[in-house]
C-alpha cells in the first residue's frame, strides 16, 4: 500500500485521532453511494497515516457524480448538530495544520442555535483575543445570530447532516482508479461533524471549484435543497471567513465585515 504520513510535532491533543475518526465516519457512507474518502491506516499523537492518492484532472461527469455522492454522505446523518465523529469524545478542530483551533461539539437540535452558539460567536471571540476582530464585529455577529432562524428560513427544518466541515477545493482530490479507470473525487482533510448540509456546499463556492455547476446539479438530482439556497451561501461562509480572520487577518477582516453587513440589510 502507498502511505502518506501527515505529521506535526507538538500537535494538539487528539488532533490526528479526530481527523482519522472523521475520515472513517465519512467513509461509512460509501456503502450507500457516498463519495470516496481516503483510507486511514494508523494515527498517533503526532501523525496520521492515510493512503496516498494519485492526482488526476476532474471531468464534468465526475463532478456530477461527486455531487450526487456528497448528498448521500450528508444523508447518512449525525445524532445532533455539533456531534463529533463516531467513536471520538475529545476536542475537535478547524483550521490549518500549523494553527488549528478548537471547534465546539454539542447536542444542538436546531441549526440556528448550533451555528450561532457553536460556530460564529466562538470564532469571532477568538478573533478578538488575537487582535484581528473587535467588539463592533462581535455586536454585528450577535445581530446575525439573533436573526438566524429567519436567515436560514426553510432550511431550518433540515436534519443534522454528516458533513466534511472544511470542503474547499483543496480538500477534494480527483483520481483515476477502478477497472474502468474512471475519474472520481476523493475527500481528504476533514473537520467532520454533525452540521448543516449547506455548510459544505457553501464552502465549495468559497474559493473556486472546478465544475461547480455540475456538482450542484448532481447534488440536487439526489437531494433537492430547500428553496433559497443561493441567498444563504454567504451566511454559511461566515464561519470559514471568520476563521480566516483568526488565522491570517488582513483582507479577510474587511471581507467578513462586508459579508455581515450584506446579511443585515
Amino acid at each position: 500500500m502507498a502511505v502518506y504520513r501527515k505529521q506535526r510535532a507538538f500537535a494538539p491533543e487528539g488532533f490526528f485521532e479526530c481527523e482519522g475518526r472523521g475520515l472513517q465516519w465519512l467513509g461509512e457512507a460509501q456503502a450507500n453511494g457516498g463519495p470516496r474518502v481516503v483510507d486511514v491506516y494508523e494515527w498517533g499523537k503526532g501523525y496520521l497515516d492515510i493512503e496516498r492518492v494519485n492526482s488526476a484532472s476532474p471531468t464534468p461527469a465526475a463532478a456530477r457524480n461527486f455531487g450526487a455522492a456528497l448528498s448521500r454522505m450528508h444523508d447518512a446523518g449525525a445524532p445532533f448538530f455539533g456531534s463529533a465523529p463516531a467513536g471520538y469524545d475529545g476536542t475537535c478542530y478547524f483550521g490549518p495544520l500549523d494553527d488549528p483551533v478548537a471547534m465546539d461539539t454539542g447536542e444542538w437540535t436546531d441549526p440556528a442555535a448550533y451555528y450561532g452558539q457553536g460556530r460564529l460567536l466562538p470564532m469571532v471571540k477568538l478573533g478578538i483575543q488575537r487582535g484581528e476582530l473587535d467588539d463592533a464585529d462581535l455586536a454585528m455577529t450577535q445581530e446575525i445570530v439573533d436573526s438566524l432562524p429567519e436567515l436560514i428560513g426553510p432550511a431550518m427544518n433540515d436534519k443534522p447532516a454528516r458533513v466534511h466541515g472544511d470542503l474547499w477545493s483543496g480538500n477534494v482530490m480527483w483520481t483515476q482508479e477502478g477497472e474502468d479507470h474512471g475519474t472520481r473525487a476523493v475527500l481528504i482533510d476533514p473537520a467532520a461533524h454533525g452540521g448543516h448540509r449547506e455548510e459544505d456546499l457553501a464552502m465549495l463556492h468559497l474559493f473556486g471549484m472546478p465544475y461547480l455547476g455540475e456538482i450542484m446539479d448532481g447534488y440536487q438530482s439526489t437531494h433537492p435543497l430547500k428553496k433559497g439556497f443561493d441567498q444563504r451561501v454567504t451566511l454559511w461562509q461566515l464561519y470559514p471567513i471568520a476563521g480566516h480572520c483568526v488565522f491570517f487577518g488582513g483582507g479577510y477582516v474587511s471581507q467578513y465585515r462586508s459579508m455581515c453587513r450584506s446579511l443585515l440589510v
